[in-house]
């Protein structure tokens, strides 16, 4: 993994400087500049037109109660691209531009996603009950607009770090009657 990492902070510098150098001889120093504004701009603003989009698109399955996982990874692609042609340069300018196209985004997005789960390296949390975060647009739950779901009140004894030498208080009900401590009681 270091080569890799290695060879892309060596190989990616001297790749755009000789690309740059191809370019700028057979156009100009000027009008190359000038390319690699345009190409600045014009990625900032494909950034904010498809960041925006893409946003939507999280909201509406946020709002369904889907798990927006290829949302999620396309907008870091999204995020990626938009780094990318920031960096002075026409390989990383033309990479970049690819990742604007919205399917291949969402393909690249699905072979992450999968190698993800291929690994066993997910667990996905989904709170559909409402309240911050839950379904809706604002996040309605059971007490209405704005609520924030079910309150409950309790009291608690942590027993977990008692070992088996530890002297019983008098309140305390025996092993026998004392439920397991991985479940909830009634």
């Amino acid at each position: 993994m270091g080569l890799v990492i290695l060879l892309i902070l060596i190989g990616v510098p001297a790749v755009e400087l000789w690309l740059l150098i191809e370019v700028g001889s057979e156009i100009g120093a000027a009008a190359t500049i000038a390319l690699i504004i345009l190409t600045a701009v014009l990625g900032t603003l494909l950034f904010r037109i498809q960041g925006l989009a893409t946003l939507q698109r999280l909201r509406g399955h946020i709002d369904r109660g889907e798990t927006p996982a290829v949302e999620v990874v396309s907008g870091f692609g999204l995020l990626f691209a938009g780094l990318l042609l920031l960096i002075p340069g026409f390989a990383t300018d033309a990479l970049g531009f690819l990742l604007f196209i919205p399917p291949l985004r969402r393909w690249l997005a699905g072979l992450i996603i999968g190698y993800i789960v291929a690994r066993g390296g997910t667990t996905v949390f989904v709170n559909l009950r409402g309240g911050p975060g839950g379904p809706g647009p604002h996040g309605p739950g059971p007490r209405g607009p704005g609520g924030r779901g079910d309150i409950i009140d309790g009291e608690y004894e942590d027993l977990s770090d008692r070992g088996p030498t530890d002297s019983k208080q008098e309140d305390t009900p025996s092993d026998s009657t004392r439920p397991p401590l991985d479940r909830p009681r009634d």
